[in-house]
């Protein structure tokens, strides 16, 4: 969306967005001076460090480092993508966004907000009918199982009745048409013709995005006729692979402490979240997808999977975990006992001893080990020899060749098997094609070394007097910044100067995408102010300073070359190369 928005469209929606209104949403702000601050939200600190600028509209953590516009404050805090805040900050300050050229994807834009308001109608008629006289036998059955009623209200639970067009009715009654319930997956067709709700006798599971938005529906019955659970069938807004029950209410709390507990089934989330095990989600039945986990590393790199003590569990589980190591994540597992799941457990055994359980999880390692060993004879040299192939698959996923050296060395250990055989076996194993990447080294350019001060002001000053850039520009060039990070600061600002637009750190952001250089961007704004006198002297001073390191880089440049060409002996570059470093050192003097 970045590229697709016109950047005027941006700047409309920084231009009517008050960056201290959007973090004090967030974080209680204190007035410091012209700025303001608090406890940074991006890494723990008892001395707040994390300043928000009203005149600049940028913020900036003298701790981690962290900063940016309001745009990026949205992304980082509410794990969003780029086009997601885009979205979030139109709609707040009450700009549309102009329409894709695409008309399949206006009409698709277009039902999926038809989808969201009939969904949100079937939430309201769902809940009306469990708050209703003949939703009491529903609501006992709830009460019986546990859940409180706040609870039910903060889920919207509801129930569907036995009527066979009871919400048809109702939704013709609000002018939805028949084919927008289907696409809704709301109802179904009779083979005769005409249609019935899709839901009836049972209890009804809203699930919603992390913008609080219904998507679809999962439904229960009240006694133990099969299927037990139904779901909502996959349409433009809802995709199950896609989404996490409770995800809406959990990202904070997974955020805050920096670990995601992973269930299966929807009592299995709100019978602990009610009980104050709030940093958790719901995989909805099934083993967890891609997409699944790609959602939750907005928020941690650290998961616990709580599922079923049963075959099907343990099955979902070793599922689940291939894929989470090949995602980098750190995932530990928490078995429950036989015939119970996380919904039973707390009842039973209450979320003190639930607790204690999240905190002694079990690893990858030693979880599998226990799987294995029950379905394979680990006494037996084939049921080894199965055991140890299996525990390789997973060993082989792991791209950190530490971590999967020491576990080789603890299969060796624990299965009595010759290091050597197993790294024999390993080699038999293709490359993991999907696992992890280490992060690569930096190269070596202009950002390794530190930042010329001088640079730094200059940059401070072009922001605070918008004229000064024409004015610097015309006795530098951006040669002579010696830093990739200015150079592309005072790049920007020179070509929007020559359109006319305004210079504001805000702006800037939207076109430094360079993390280090917004960064930097920011660091210059909390820099102490200079009086008007101070400004035309430091000026002067911030080029004549640029100058003479652009000089000494120049000289020491050629320095390396007379000497290279020198060692080769040739008489004819070094005389070249010398009249070049005479001419330079005539042109600082």
């Amino acid at each position: 969306m970045k590229g697709l928005i016109p950047e005027n469209i941006l700047e409309d929606i920084l231009g009517r967005t008050d960056i201290v209104e959007i973090i004090s949403g967030y974080l209680p702000l204190k007035k410091a001076g012209a700025n303001f601050k608090a406890n940074c939200p991006f890494h723990h600190e008892k001395t707040a460090s994390f300043m928000v600028s009203p005149d600049r509209q940028i913020y900036h953590c003298f701790g981690c480092g962290e900063s940016g516009n309001a745009f990026k404050f949205l992304m980082r805090h509410e794990r969003l993508e780029f086009p997601e805040a885009v979205e979030l900050l139109a709609k707040k300050c009450g700009i549309i966004l102009p329409q894709q050229s695409d008309p399949q994807a206006i009409r698709r834009d277009s039902l999926s907000s038809q989808l969201y308001k009939v969904n949100e109608l079937a939430v309201s008629f769902y809940e009306n009918n469990l708050s209703a006289n003949t939703g009491l036998p529903a609501m006992k059955y709830l009460l019986d199982r546990g859940v409180r009623q706040e609870t039910i209200k903060v889920f919207h639970l509801g129930l569907a009745g036995s009527g066979w067009d009871s919400l048809i009715n109702f939704l013709r009654s609000k002018n939805i048409s028949l084919d927008l319930m289907e696409r809704a997956g709301l109802i179904l067709p009779k083979e005769q013709g005409g249609y019935y709700d899709r839901f009836r006798n049972r209890i009804i599971f809203p699930i919603f995005d992390m913008r609080g938005r219904p998507l679809g529906f999962g439904a229960r019955v009240l006694d133990n006729s099969l299927p037990k659970y139904i779901n909502s069938p996959e349409t433009p807004v809802y995709i199950k692979g896609r989404n996490l029950f409770g995800l809406n209410l959990a990202k904070d709390f997974i955020r805050d402490s920096d670990c995601a507990v992973i269930v299966e089934g929807y009592l299995d989330f709100m019978i602990p979240y009610q009980e104050g095990v709030k940093n958790l989600v719901a995989s909805q039945g099934t083993a967890l997808t891609l997409e699944q986990i790609k959602l939750l590393k907005r928020y941690t790199h650290n998961m616990l999977m709580v599922y079923d003590g049963d075959t099907a569990g343990e099955i979902a589980t070793l599922r689940s975990l291939d894929i989470l190591i090949d995602e980098g994540v750190k995932v530990k597992i928490v078995p429950l006992p036989k015939g119970m799941d996380p919904d039973t457990f707390v009842r039973k055994q209450g979320v003190t001893v639930f607790k204690d359980k999240l905190d002694s999880a079990e690893s990858f390692f030693d979880y599998k080990l226990a799987v294995l060993s029950r379905r394979f004879d680990i006494q037996d040299e084939y049921g080894k020899a199965k055991i140890a192939g299996e525990m390789l698959l997973t060993i082989n996923k792991f791209d950190n060749a530490i971590l999967r050296g020491e576990y080789i060395k603890k299969l060796s250990e624990t299965m009595g098997i010759p290091q050597q055989h197993i790294l024999e076996e390993l080699r038999k194993l293709k490359p993991s094609s999907s696992g992890p990447q280490l992060p690569a080294a930096p190269p070596a350019d202009k950002k390794s070394s530190p930042i010329n001060p001088a640079e730094k002001l200059l940059i401070k000053l072009m922001l605070e007097e918008k004229d000064l850039i024409e004015t610097i520009m015309q006795q530098l060039t951006l040669a002579d910044f010696s830093d990739a990070r200015t150079s592309k600061i005072v790049s920007v600002m020179q070509e929007l100067a020559l359109q006319g637009k305004a210079v504001s750190p805000s702006l800037l952001m939207n076109y430094v995408s360079e993390e280090d250089a917004a960064q930097l961007l920011c660091e210059t704004i909390f820099m102490p102010q200079l009086n008007e006198l101070g400004r035309e002297k430091a000026v002067n001073d911030c080029i004549a300073r640029i100058k003479v390191q652009r000089l000494k880089s120049q000289l020491e440049h050629l320095h390396v070359q007379i000497k290279t060409a020198q060692s080769a002996k040739d008489e004819g570059k070094v005389n070249i190369l010398m009249q070049e470093f005479q001419n330079l050192i005539k042109k600082g003097d």
